[in-house]
C-alpha cells in the first residue's frame, strides 16, 4: 500500500533550506520516492498550519518511506531543514483504515 511522507512547515531560513534541497533530493529519487507536491503557498482551508509550506513525497510503502528516512544520505541532510524550519511531518497510509 502507498505511503506518503507529508510535512508542513514555515522556512526561516531560505539560503540553509536550498542547502537542504540540494542534499535531500536525491535520496528521495535514489530511494524510489515520488515528489508529489512541493507548494511553497499553500492555501489554508482548516485550522492552524505551522507555516504554507507543504511537501508530500510518495513511496511504495511504510517499509521504503522508513528507509528513506532512516537512510544515512538522509540523515545527513534532515537537521539542515529541522535546524531552519518550523513544523511537522508524518508518514500516512492511503486507505489505512487501523
Amino acid at each position: 500500500m502507498a505511503a506518503y511522507f507529508i510535512a508542513q512547515y514555515v522556512v526561516n531560513d531560505p539560503a540553509a533550506y536550498a542547502e537542504y534541497g540540494q542534499g535531500a533530493g536525491p535520496t528521495v529519487a535514489a530511494h524510489g520516492g515520488e515528489v508529489l507536491v512541493f507548494d511553497v503557498a499553500a492555501e489554508t482551508v482548516e485550522g492552524t498550519p505551522p507555516g504554507p509550506q507543504t511537501v508530500v513525497i510518495k513511496f511504495d510503502d511504510a517499509e521504503a518511506c522508513k528507509a528513506w528516512y532512516n537512510s544515512e544520505e538522509y540523515q545527513a541532510v534532515v537537521g539542515i531543514r529541522l535546524g531552519c524550519t518550523e513544523g511537522f511531518a508524518v508518514l500516512s497510509q492511503s486507505m489505512n483504515a487501523g
